[in-house]
């Protein structure tokens, strides 16, 4: 296997950059005492935090990326309820920052086509009643064409369902449940692959190395349920033994220790995880205090920058899913996209903001093709029609079903000293 690296400003650099707001180009040894967390940011911009409306009017937040300009232009409308603040924060973040580097970029070089973007942003703190709520106001209040984006399962079905009360299309929800890639769910479209890609891949990669007794740890809610289904179905289409043992835990406590120590009675070889950082980071140092020895692989939900900022030299080996690919500099037309624009921005590079753009870059590519006179229903029958769009040497399918062969996903690991390694 051979290591990359995530950071693309300073060519020295092959760590992971740990998660930051503000652009910073230099030596590894200089990073710790010169970075802010997204959390630190946050922390420092809680004037701007709209409490009672739930959105921010920060830069990042509440976004309205290259305001479009009035006239002959059709203005199209991506209403996104995100986690800028709560347990998901530093995945809401990332992913949100990449949404809106497209949008600007979007607006700024397709002036001659009639059509620009703008991006509201509102925080919901990975709370799905809070995300309705949101759903009802982006679709009322601020007309947006299109909900988009959305972040986390509970939020993905919350916003589906006001989607689906409003005659409204969805687009791009990151980590939704499969159930909303059925044929009840036309108006819903996806740029990542589902639950049971991933899990498949995870399986298979056991499989490959003789792990055979498996066991899952998820957390406590809808997407640590739709994990469990989703490894479930992928056991059973390679005929492998049921899980050993299933827990859904809190991120911390008595409970947690309790549920762990009943996983680890069943010596499972391999423990999959469909947690986010927090808890995915307690449950591995847990395990591993008690002698656990065996391997740890995570969905993408997980995230590489949170998750190493939560464990450092502890999150050695474990193995984590991708869904698209790595935001290091590649030839992949898409990533050099992307990190151009990163470059000429305040952000760093990151899988969840790499694959923010690439949602947006896909919305407005269905709003180009749908052209300025576009009705919900003649924009919903340009999506159904992207069944293999290329953003840029990265094909998808916004209508792929339950399975999605064409679609790549990695599985990376995290050395002690940062580097991430295919």
């Amino acid at each position: 296997m051979r290591a990359v690296g995530l950071g693309a400003k300073a060519p020295n650099e092959c760590f992971i950059r740990p998660i930051e707001i503000a652009t910073f180009a230099g030596k590894c040894s200089e990073r710790s005492q010169m970075m802010l967390t997204r959390r630190d940011w946050l922390t420092g911009a809680g004037s701007a935090l709209c409490m009672g409306a739930g959105s921010f009017s920060s830069p990042l937040a509440h976004a309205q990326s290259s305001v479009p300009r009035a006239g002959t232009h059709r203005v199209v409308v991506l209403g996104q309820s995100v986690p800028l603040t709560g347990a998901a924060s530093e995945i809401g973040l990332a992913f949100a920052a990449g949404c809106k580097l497209h949008v600007t970029r979007f607006n700024e070089s397709n002036p001659a086509i009639g059509i620009q973007l703008k991006l509201i942003q509102l925080d919901d703190g990975y709370d799905a009643t809070r995300a309705a709520a949101n759903a009802r106001t982006l679709l009322g209040t601020h007309k947006a064409d299109m909900l988009f984006g959305f972040v986390g399962t509970a939020s993905s079905e919350a916003g589906a369902a006001v989607a689906e009360q409003q005659g409204a299309l969805m687009f791009a929800p990151f980590a939704a449940s499969d159930r909303l890639r059925g044929a009840s769910h036309p108006n819903v479209f996806h740029v990542r692959p589902s639950m049971a890609d991933e899990a498949a891949k995870i399986v298979r990669q056991c499989v490959a190395v003789g792990q055979t007794r498996i066991a899952l740890i998820g957390d406590d809610d809808a997407m640590g349920r739709a994990g469990l289904a989703a490894v479930e179905q992928a056991l059973s289409e390679v005929k492998l033994p049921p899980l050993v043992a299933t827990a859904f835990v809190p991120a911390s406590g008595d409970k947690l220790d309790a549920a762990l120590a009943a996983v680890r009675k069943q010596s499972p070889q391999a423990i999959v995880l469909v947690s986010l950082s927090g808890t995915t980071a307690n449950v591995i140092r847990t395990l591993r205090k008690s002698g656990y020895t065996g391997i740890f692989l995570a969905f993408s939900i997980v995230g590489i920058d949170p998750l190493y900022a939560a464990l450092g030299k502890e999150v050695g080996g474990i193995v984590i899913s991708q869904v698209v690919p790595s935001p290091r500099p590649s030839a992949i037309p898409i990533v050099r996209e992307y990190l151009a624009a990163v470059d000429n921005s305040d952000q760093s590079p990151s899988y969840e903001g790499l694959e923010g753009f690439i949602a947006a870059k896909a919305a407005g590519e269905a709003a180009r093709r749908a052209g300025r006179g576009f009705t919900p229903a003649t924009l919903q029958r340009v999506m159904a029609g992207m069944s293999d769009y290329d953003v840029g040497g990265f094909r998808i399918n916004l209508r792929p079903g339950l399975h999605d062969p064409a679609r790549t996903i990695d599985l990376v690991s995290i050395s002690a000293d940062g580097r991430v390694v295919r």
